[in-house]
């Protein structure tokens, strides 16, 4: 299967964020991963638009009953920028979070 995107990480947010999970929970980030850099299409069940901020998505990961959150942005259409990850405990997305992933995003595009 053919590479369509590809990753970049920025700053050590996500790392941080996947050295704290399960040897299973990072098998399935990286499932998800995967999916995203060499599928075109990526369905909404794993990648998802972050209504009212623009240009910033949301990786959505499930592993047994855990849910997990990346945040991302494209650059050109073909890099996915990645940004901070959390576990998500509530219904509702951490507005700490997005904030944290907007500020990221600013910083990555240059416009502190």
């Amino acid at each position: 299967m053919n590479q369509v995107r590809k990753l970049v990480f920025y700053k050590n947010h996500f790392h941080d964020f996947f050295d704290k999970q399960t040897e299973k929970a990072k098998e399935k980030i990286e499932y998800v991963l995967f999916l995203l850099t060499h599928i075109e299409k990526v369905p909404d069940k794993f990648l998802k638009h972050i209504e009212g901020h623009k240009s910033l998505y949301e990786i959505r990961v499930e592993h047994s009953s855990n849910i997990f959150r990346i945040f991302c942005c494209f650059d050109n259409g073909k890099i996915v920028v990645l940004f901070n990850g959390y576990q998500k405990k509530t219904s509702k997305t951490s507005s700490k979070e997005i904030d944290m992933a907007n500020k990221l995003m600013k910083e990555y595009f240059g416009k502190n």
